[in-house]
């Protein structure tokens, strides 16, 4: 018996509806088939689950004309063993459906709409988060009412939804995609697509694909099947060495602000895996969260303050850590300069997801929100080729603006660089001289048209940020997602770059950061220290890999760096081996035809090192120097600030996730017992949930 042939018949007969000599012939069949006698025993294990989920689950109506159509088919004789169930199991299909769109959205949104009662509200608003149709469009499944009364449900807190078991949602969707033609289509006609359920469980979506454990699959195997299947695209990170002072006296590096790798590792810890090491960069990690550090006083001429502090390093007692801290000047919203900002939408047929282009969509209108009559707003969009949906238009007529994103559809290529073009072309169009000139591009970074060479791209972008239009790059989605080459582009186009997976992440970046996301008070900022070689043998910078400068780069004004917004902190840790301790750097050979250098008399100072930092005003060609000298009080790590000690725990993560051999000893439960000592206030929840991140990942690496 061929169960691609006889499945409306096992289906049948698994749920009684067959006469007693049907059931005879099938029976006589399943004692040679084991394969069909497995599916008739799922078949009643999945009825029997939706039997007890469904229970307080009301059924929705039947329309006349589905009543007569189900009626007719049930009547033919030819098609009784399609008809697997009659009119109420026909009714149980549409309330699988129903309530599995509504369940499944309904888990994946709840966690960020219960306790916000704004995003409660916009949720009932923009339809698309859900993923499906209009209400009207539907009307052969159920009743607009009904529809209504489902969306109003998702306004109440997640715990008040019905929370079928796992086993039930995995094998209720299969369940209703097979059993018969009629809830195939009506799945389709719902838009209850494969790419619109994301199963905290491991099951991985995107791209309308659907990657689930098999049956005896070992954690091992799903592992290697999930890195098959996955396309994102990571930098291969080699960790900074020790370098000896006497060789390399000299450690110059470009600032960065950008948080979206600490956003995306916790996306991928949260759906149960590790992430990639190339995912791992520290800095960002370290700089995904705000400290207390002085800013400018009145009257300062420079545009941000820097500090540094020395304490005890623990994961070596041997060894001590510099933190370098800056803090740029806070503007007030009412003093905030007028914007010209472009919205670069990608709508291409990869962003479909809840959590792509309807993500975008809701975090853009946040951001409308917040801006006034001074500020203009055009959206550009890029799919199979770039367009105008917008033009730059004030945002006094801010419902044009939310009425034109709530008209953008995904489908298509992606021709991103065309985008990219044309958003410039807008900025340039209606530039505001003193004023924020920006594109921000949100995508997951998947162009697959036009110009999609990471160089060229790269060498576009740095041309244009020449013009005074910076960049801001937000990422979205999982699964196709394009980290190294949207990194690239936000770090040579004068901005910063986010990754947003949920919409309190959106708040974050676009709301309660807003200035310093998209204001840029110095730009090009360089920090080079000396080490003083009669205090330090080696020191070895933490993070900042890919942002390392050449000595002679710290002076050349025509070296692109990067750029520090209104308020934003920036944090940098050396691990430093005091003079007199051993330690391994990479060997270098005796000069033949010179000594190494001389320790001058100011290296006999208590001074350590000097800081020096160089920046340009935003409009500026010419760097300004900061320089400040700074000595080792020889102060424990226990005694160092909250903040001190907090950056270091985020920092000794980073290199247990990327698995650094400079981790030394350190352990997750040490990590979580250091953040949770130095918390601090902890306002926004972000460090409470950074501990609540080291314990998961410690719980992912015990499977």
């Amino acid at each position: 018996m061929k169960n691609e042939h006889d499945e409306a018949k096992l289906t049948a007969y698994a749920l009684g509806e067959l006469s007693e000599a049907e059931r005879a012939e099938v029976e006589a069949q399943l004692a040679s088939d084991p394969a069909a006698g497995r599916e008739v025993e799922e078949i009643r294990k999945v009825a029997g689950i939706l039997t007890e989920e469904l229970k307080a689950e009301p059924a929705p109506k039947l329309t006349s004309q589905q009543r007569k159509a189900v009626k007719a088919q049930a009547a033919k004789p030819q098609r009784k063993l399609r008809i697997w169930i009659p009119l109420s199991a026909a009714a149980s299909i549409l309330i699988v459906v129903a309530f599995l769109s509504t369940l499944s959205k309904s888990r994946e949104l709840g966690h960020q709409v219960a306790s916000l009662q704004d995003e409660k509200l916009a949720l009932e608003k923009d339809r698309d988060v859900m993923q499906v149709t209009d209400a009207e469009k539907i009307a052969d499944v159920t009743k607009a009412e009904q529809f209504k009364a489902k969306i109003g449900r998702l306004n109440q807190p997640i715990d008040a939804l019905p929370q079928p078991s796992k086993p039930a949602r995995v094998l209720a969707y299969k369940f209703a995609s097979k059993l018969s033609e009629r809830a195939s289509a009506i799945v389709r006609q719902r838009g209850m697509r494969k790419s619109n359920v994301l199963y905290a469980d491991g099951h991985v979506v995107g791209s309308g694909e659907w990657l689930e454990r098999l049956p005896g699959d070992s954690n091992e195997a799903f592992r290697r099947r999930r890195e098959e299947w996955n396309r994102e695209a990571y930098d291969h990170i080699v960790d900074n060495p020790f370098r000896s002072v006497a060789d390399h006296p000299l450690s110059t590096f470009s600032i960065d602000v950008d948080t979206a790798s600490y956003a995306n590792i916790r996306r991928l810890l949260n759906q149960g895996t590790l992430p990639p090491k190339g995912a791992v960069r520290i800095e960002e990690m370290i700089n995904y969260f705000s400290y207390d550090y002085a800013g400018p006083k009145k009257g300062d001429k420079h545009p941000f303050a820097a500090h540094a502090a020395v304490a005890g390093c623990p994961w070596n007692a041997r060894h001590r850590l510099v933190r370098v801290a800056i803090k740029g000047r806070e503007i007030a919203p009412e003093k905030r300069p007028s914007s010209n900002f472009v919205f670069l939408l990608d709508v291409s047929g990869s962003m479909r997801p809840a959590n792509k282009l309807p993500l975008v969509k809701r975090a853009m209108k946040m951001l409308v929100e917040r801006l006034g009559e001074n500020d203009r707003i055009a959206i550009t969009v890029y799919a199979g080729a770039a367009g105008l949906v917008l033009d730059s238009t004030t945002c006094d007529e801010r419902q044009k603006i939310l009425s034109a994103l709530e008209r953008l559809r995904a489908g298509g290529s992606t021709a991103g660089a065309a985008g990219i073009k044309l958003a410039y072309q807008v900025a340039a169009k209606n530039f505001i001289k003193g004023g924020v000139n920006r594109v921000i591009l949100c995508t997951d970074g998947d162009f697959n048209v036009g110009i999609t060479n990471q160089s060229e791209l790269v060498r576009m972008i740095e041309g244009k940020a020449k013009t005074g239009v910076f960049l801001s790059v937000l990422g979205f989605g999982m699964g196709n997602y394009q980290d190294s080459r949207l990194e690239k582009l936000a770090d040579k186009g004068n901005g910063n770059y986010a990754y947003i997976d949920t919409i309190k992440e959106a708040r974050k970046v676009l709301v309660t950061q807003m200035s310093g996301t998209l204001i840029t008070i110095a730009k090009d900022v360089k920090i080079q220290i000396e080490f003083n070689p009669t205090r330090v043998a080696a020191y070895r910078l933490i993070g900042y890999e890919n942002r390392i400068l050449a000595k002679e780069d710290f002076k050349d004004d025509k070296k692109d760096a990067g750029e520090i917004g209104a308020g934003h902190t920036v944090t940098a840790l050396y691990e430093v081996v005091p003079a007199g301790e051993k330690v391994e750097t990479p060997a270098v050979a005796p000069l033949k035809y010179q000594t190494p250098a001389r320790p001058t008399e100011a290296a006999d100072s208590k001074e350590m090192l000097t800081l020096k930092l160089r920046y340009k005003r935003p409009d500026g060609d010419k760097s300004t120097l900061m320089e400040y000298p700074v000595a080792d009080a020889g102060g424990r790590f226990d005694k160092a600030s909250a903040d001190f000690r907090f950056a270091t725990a985020v920092a000794s993560f980073g290199m247990i996730l990327r698995d650094s051999k400079y981790k030394g000893t350190y352990t997750l439960d040490a990590v979580i017992e250091l953040a949770q000592s130095s918390k601090g206030k902890d306002k926004e929840g972000y460090r409470a949930e950074f501990i609540q991140l080291v314990k998961t990942a410690k719980a992912i690496g015990k499977k």
